[in-house]
């Protein structure tokens, strides 16, 4: 635990004017980022009394190691910039909502060039028109399939389209009329890309317009005695009517508008958010979040529009957003919506009328997602809790381990030997944290060596960083695989290994557990706890002991560490299958110099096999688009170099020259029996550990 006045600023140093800051740990991972009107008066108030501080407020204060400010002109480039720092540090002590699911949209794909309706999940896609969000899937395919009638949109995936277009025979949506069948051409890509705004168009709550156009042209339809055309008018006008009446009118006055609520207490806090366009309610979502911090309901709502709006623009960002308080000042809020939609926006809270009375429903709705959550939580909670104490109880250890890290070793029959890190934090798994690694040591098959070579170089890259006096860098040569890893002053993302763990746990019994121990010994490392969890009885080794410690079959902490042991075998029997397949994929292709993977496919294309074109001649190889003389004189040389030497033969008496370790020919007789492939192991007799 720090003391603030230790990385307390000198006075005069923090300059009177907006910017936003962000507090460091010791291991200078950002834990915290802020903005602030004036940076000299909010940091002020970090470093006031302890006994003064809220209790979150003073937590974040002593875990923190190190603060730092960036000065920008406006409030409203504070808020961009704190949202930007929040979304890319995630720091554990800022307020963050957990969207209890991916919510489903209505999605039209306007940058196609025949736009697809579907439903559609995650990050919002450029060009795409999206509606929503709803609550179930279900609800979506139920209103497309009330308006397809009306407006047939293309529905299909691309490969069916494709096929449709090749056999000239379009799917049943185009047979029965809910589809205007655009892949064989029934329309062109102008008229069904109208339809498909027309689509849009009534989504979005215009939908007067194409209901008094239809009673005109059914009117008109049955005065002309078209009675046949009039009836299918007056079916589209009732499904028209039929997917509004999904969704009821609650604002009469055909607005568009969000709707955010706010339901908290002192340690956690429920976001509602109802979406209205046209009036009508298309869409709601929620979000629950720990009040890590002292905040007030202004701030949460301030937090919510961050999450809500971050990543929009336009249309996306409604004229009007009510809200039940203002963020404090309200002004760079409201300045940053509008330049998010392009034009004005109306942020306010609801006093009185048809506005309000929404605004209580949804408030009721935040007060039970707060009371659904807690319910759900609580035994979680304590679950977690109690485990982590019998952890600690049954290993001896001075706390409650919060960070555990597991590591797993995985092999076929020697073969690709790969190993896995899993991280646990407070219980629960902490997968951007995952990491995985090659056994470079040595070949073949050791476990207790792979775990020696794993955690030596886990826990010495830790150290190296460590001692670059308290300035992270980014290594050149890492061991682990994945992008963008690694602490610098820049960037204070935990990535990579520099956050240590109170438990270091190992896939294993005795000798494994030794083996890390030692490693963590020759490194010096004495603060770190290390135990084996063996799969036969499911017993935990210590260092050091000659007897393990066996934990009852209903604990919550052996529940909590074989869950751990499983996530590793897990992670590492997926890395070594994902290294035997490539190797197993591998052709004298890939050791051509120059060759990427395209002009590798024409190859293929060209000759319809690799066999193919290991005997085409170097002619026959240049006739491939994108090949030149040289790579394919290279491509055949590589198949020559892959070709296994044919054995020589003595005519005389029969058996095979083999060579010895001095390059002599030495005769050996060919020994009867079914050829063995010099291959892959055999995987049904292998076993994967």
């Amino acid at each position: 635990m720090a003391d603030p006045s230790s990385y307390r600023p000198k006075p005069g140093q923090i300059p009177d004017s907006p910017g936003v800051y962000r507090f460091r740990d010791e291991h200078r991972r950002v834990i915290y980022v802020g903005k602030a009107k004036s940076l000299r008066q909010r940091l002020a108030n970090y470093f006031q009394d302890l006994a003064g501080l809220h209790p979150r407020t003073r937590t974040m204060v002593t875990t923190a190691a190190s603060v730092e400010w960036t000065v920008v002109s406006t409030e409203v480039e504070a808020l961009q910039l704190e949202y930007s720092w929040i979304k890319e540090y995630d720091p554990r002590f800022n307020v963050k909502y957990r969207d209890d699911k991916s919510y489903p949209y209505l999605a039209v794909t306007m940058n196609e060039e025949f736009p697809r309706v579907q439903v559609m999940r995650g990050h919002k896609k450029k060009g795409v028109r999206y509606f929503g969000p709803y609550g179930h899937a279900w609800a979506i395919r139920d209103t497309v399939d009330l308006l397809l009638r009306v407006f047939p949109v293309r529905t299909c995936s691309a490969g069916v389209f494709k096929n449709a277009a090749r056999t000239g025979r379009p799917c049943l949506l185009g047979y029965i009329g809910k589809c205007s069948a655009p892949c064989v051409d029934r329309v062109s890509a102008e008229e069904h890309r109208e339809l498909a705004e027309e689509f849009c168009d009534f989504m979005a709550g215009r939908t007067g317009t194409y209901l008094r156009r239809l009673e005109k042209q059914m009117t008109e339809a049955a005065e002309d005695l078209e009675y046949e055309r009039a009836g299918r008018l007056r079916d589209d006008i009732e499904a028209l009517k039929k997917a509004m009446e999904k969704s009821a009118v609650v604002l009469a006055d055909a607005t568009d508008a969000d709707l955010i609520a706010v339901a908290e207490d002192e340690l956690e806090a429920a976001v509602q958010i109802f979406h209205v366009r046209g009036g009508r309610v298309r869409g709601q979502r929620g979000w629950v979040t720990d009040k890590v911090e002292e905040v007030t309901t202004g701030a949460l709502v301030e937090h919510a529009l961050q999450q809500l709006y971050g990543e929009e623009k336009g249309d996306a960002v409604p004229r009007e957003v009510l809200v039940p308080a203002l963020p404090d000042p309200v002004e760079p809020v409201q300045e940053w919506l509008t330049e998010r939609r392009g034009s004005g926006v109306s942020l306010r809270i609801p006093q009185r009328g048809d506005k309000k009375a929404l605004m209580e429903t949804v408030q009721r709705n935040a007060h039970q997602a707060l009371g659904l959550h807690k319910t759900k939580r609580a035994s979680d909670l304590t679950t977690r809790s109690r485990a982590l104490e019998e952890i600690a109880e049954a290993l001896d250890l001075d706390s409650a381990p919060l960070r555990i890290e597991c590591y797993d070793i995985s092999h076929l029959q020697g073969d690709d030997v790969v190993a896995s890190m899993v991280v646990f934090e407070d219980g629960l798994q902490r997968k951007s944290e995952y990491r995985r690694f090659q056994i470079k040591g040595f070949e073949g098959q050791d476990d207790v060596r792979s775990m020696h070579e794993v955690i030596t170089r886990r826990f010495r890259r830790y150290l190296a960083e460590k001692e670059r006096t308290g300035e992270w860098a980014d290594d050149e040569n890492p061991d682990a695989d994945g992008p963008g890893n690694g602490l610098t002053e820049e960037d204070g993302r935990p990535k990579r290994f520099a956050y240590p763990p109170q438990l270091v746990v190992v896939d294993g019994g005795q000798p494994q557990v030794a083996a890390a121990k030692k490693a963590l010994d020759e490194l010096g490392i004495d603060d770190i706890a290390v135990c084996g969890l063996a799969k036969r009885l499911e017993e935990v080794w210590l260092p050091d002991e000659g007897d393990p410690v066996v934990l009852p079959r209903t604990s919550e902490g052996l529940y909590l560490l074989q869950r751990v042991r499983d996530e590793a075998h897990r992670f590492a029997i997926t890395y070594q299958r994902t290294k035997r397949a490539k190797r197993f994929r591998s052709s004298p292709l890939d050791d051509v110099p120059g060759l990427g993977d395209t002009r590798k496919q024409a190859l293929i294309k060209h000759f319809g096999s690799v066999k193919r074109l290991r005997s085409a001649t170097i002619d026959q190889i240049c006739e491939v688009p994108g090949i030149g003389r040289k790579t394919a004189e290279s491509v055949a040389a590589a198949f020559v170099r892959a070709s296994p030497a044919a054995p020589a033969v003595n005519t005389a008496t029969g058996e095979i020259m083999e060579d010895d370790e001095d390059g002599a020919p030495e005769t050996t007789a060919d020994a009867p029996g079914e050829p063995v492939s010099a291959g892959a192991p055999d995987e049904r007799r292998g076993q994967e550990t």
